[in-house]
């Protein structure tokens, strides 16, 4: 069965019963986990429509088009950096993170370069690596709340999430009530089944006035494993087509019904308050 749209990534890792894939790593901007944002200016191509717009095969051909400015100028640090967010964005890692890896030999000490490039490790599966670089790109005299976050979201991916709430936490210190750290937070608390305080934190997220499509799209998830199927679409249905929200709640009630593991995190309660 094809996993449909935005539920892809939580499905395998949850199923699996990893933190892989999971969180949006946020080191430009909102979450999510696999957030489909305004490509950084500079020199680059422009594009006919928001990157967020885009259908899988416009996000091809946008790769396409950023990769030939960037082979043009492999110094040129935007096209570097755009051109690997959307190779993740197509499933490239390995490709992506090749591409950041050149731009941050050319960029070493520039932090959204080396968050960046923490980013394409991680999406790659190189996470303690990861780890080191994105600690690497911050500074305790100027702390970052986007690294705060990036670095959460790794050690979520390892399965530290008290140490993992923490980095949200100080990020949110930083960054008071920033919806992508706060639906990170909140998809934490999912990985770790407490579907009701991840509630909880993704309602807060989506509550903020930059909330995107993805921190929704958190919510409707957290909310459809409750097996309150109706709501999810409601809310997926603010970003998606209704045939594409309709299949994400017909995958889910498809897994909830198959694997015992479901039902039982379905049924979760608010037991995990790390």
């Amino acid at each position: 069965m094809t996993t449909p749209h935005i539920l892809s990534a939580y499905l395998r890792g949850l199923a699996q019963g990893t933190a892989v894939a999971i969180l949006a790593i946020s080191v430009a901007g909102c979450a999510g986990q696999q957030g489909k944002k305004e490509l950084t200016t500079g020199s680059i191509p422009k594009l006919s429509k928001p990157v967020a717009a885009m259908n899988a095969s416009e996000l091809t051909a946008a790769a396409e088009n950023i990769g030939q400015a960037y082979e043009r100028n492999p110094k040129d640090r935007d096209a570097g950096l755009n051109y690997a967010n959307l190779l993740r964005m197509t499933g490239r890692n390995e490709q992506a993170l090749a591409v950041m890896q050149q731009v941050a030999i050319n960029h070493p000490t520039d932090r959204e370069v080396l968050g960046a490039y923490g980013k394409a490790q991680a999406a790659a599966g190189q996470l303690e690596q990861a780890l080191a670089t994105v600690k690497r790109a911050q500074t305790p005299d100027r702390p970052d709340w986007k690294l705060k976050s990036a670095e959460g979201a790794i050690l979520d991916q390892l399965g530290r999430s008290s140490e993992a709430r923490l980095r949200y936490r100080e990020a949110l210190d930083l960054e008071p009530n920033e919806p992508s750290v706060l639906s990170n937070l909140g998809m934490s608390y999912l990985l770790t089944k407490d579907l009701k305080t991840a509630e909880t934190y993704l309602r807060s997220a989506v509550d903020q006035p930059a909330a995107d499509s993805s921190v929704r799209q958190n919510l409707a998830l957290a909310i459809g494993l409750q097996g309150r199927f109706q709501e999810a679409e409601t809310i997926a249905r603010q970003e998606l087509t209704p045939q594409q929200a309709a299949a994400n709640v017909a995958y889910l009630r498809s897994m909830l019904s198959q694997k015992g593991a479901w039902n039982q995190l379905a049924k979760a309660d608010d037991g995990n308050t790390n």
